[in-house]
């Protein structure tokens, strides 16, 4: 499960990156990177948009059991 967590954190972190992005320069890096441009979806972008929109949906419903397994995991009694 800790390697669906990072995954759907990078995820997070691009498409916040991206909306800032986009919120402060106009420019749409998931565009840029699948070769369109400002606003022109694609089947690639598409598929990016849903991946960041799942991951998410994946932190928003399982806020509460990623955490506690973090604290777990860095618990003094597990060194």
């Amino acid at each position: 499960m800790k390697k669906l967590d990072m995954l759907a954190r990078a995820l997070l972190v691009v498409g916040g990156l991206n909306w800032g992005l986009i919120g402060i320069f106009h420019f749409d890096l998931v565009a840029a990177i699948v070769g369109r441009h400002f606003g022109e979806i694609s089947p690639v972008s598409s598929a990016i948009y849903i991946l960041v929109g799942l991951a998410a949906v994946y932190e928003a419903l399982s806020w509460k059991a990623i955490q506690r397994r973090q604290h777990e995991s860095y618990s003094p009694a597990a060194i």
